[in-house]
């Protein structure tokens, strides 16, 4: 009969350096090879029964992997102030300043560069990028969809602001980086629910489409009608994103009689789903832009004013 793996109650649901059980007589290394310990890194294990996020694997490399002075950074920052879409094996990503050593680690994402005076705050005793240098981060090592993805979650948490961004980065004018910040905080709108909600209001802008309103209230006669994703409500055209409630019958119905009734006010309604998001765009915004003629928009001029600056 094999003997089941060894669980010390001190390391039962915790995250350890594998050496330190070993040298307190804990566990032994082929202790540490069982089904009871999953590694995370280098000589970092958490109990196998313990539900692992990319929270936890950052907080793990802020406590035991990344030298003095340097920070949890980018999207893996996102994460911790609560506001980003990661999986388990995502790279956890590390900002450290120049001139300190900070060797390859696998598992990580290290990232050099300089480092100002509240760039680095602390989250429940692990070093994170602050907000603001976070957005200047994603903006300088995403591409500008995915950027403006975690910048529009991190202003929706309200840690920051646009107008907060925006004077971050004038303050750094002539550094590498701030004319992407500054594009990708343009971009960018507090409003969106999700990122895939983002990744359509970005690239529909991109396309030379007008700016659309996010989570617009339609009403008629003051009595609530529905509310919508993506609006361009003087020409009475809405975006609405599916994929919420594949899982939810129920939901589901009331979502379409609550467009259905956008539809007898005289609205029209394009849907998009994650296909095709993914492999139909194209398509997808040339019906967006057949709506919006159909309606009287024409290329190059608009009767929406821009998204006001919080």
């Amino acid at each position: 009969m094999s003997r089941s793996p060894r669980r010390p109650p001190q390391l039962r649901g915790r995250v350890f350096r594998g050496s330190h059980a070993i040298s307190r007589g804990l566990l032994t290394r082929n202790d540490l090879r069982s089904s009871a310990w999953r590694p995370l890194f280098r000589d970092v294990y958490a109990d196998a029964q313990l539900p692992v996020t990319h929270r936890t694997r950052c907080t793990a490399a802020g406590r035991w992997l990344i030298p003095a002075g340097a920070a949890i950074a980018g999207r893996s920052a996102a994460v911790l102030h609560g506001c980003a879409h990661t999986t388990f094996d995502d790279t956890v990503e590390v900002l450290v300043p120049r001139g300190r050593s900070a060797g390859p680690a696998a598992g990580l994402r290290v990232h050099r560069g300089p480092v100002d005076d509240g760039d680095i705050v602390d989250r429940a005793g692990t070093p994170v990028t602050s907000p603001e240098r976070t957005c200047w981060d994603v903006a300088s090592w995403l591409d500008l969809v995915e950027a403006v993805v975690v910048i529009d979650a991190l202003l929706a948490t309200g840690l920051t602001e646009v107008s907060t961004l925006r004077g971050y980065a004038l303050a750094r004018v002539g550094r590498r980086g701030w004319r992407a910040m500054l594009r990708a905080v343009d971009l960018a709108d507090a409003g969106a629910e999700s990122p895939q909600e983002s990744r359509t209001r970005v690239r529909l802008v991109l396309a030379g489409l007008p700016r659309p309103r996010t989570q617009w209230v339609v009403s008629a006669h003051g009595r609530f009608l529905a509310r919508v994703d993506l609006a361009w409500p003087e020409y009475r055209v809405a975006v609405e994103y599916d994929g919420r409630w594949h899982d939810d019958p129920g939901q589901f119905d009331a979502d379409r009689r609550r467009l259905n009734r956008l539809v007898g006010s005289d609205w029209i309604v394009v849907h998009l789903t994650a296909k095709r998001l993914r492999e139909d765009f194209d398509g997808f915004l040339a019906e967006v832009r057949a709506a919006l003629r159909s309606r009287g928009h024409r290329p190059g001029t608009s009767r929406i004013p821009e998204q006001p600056a919080p």
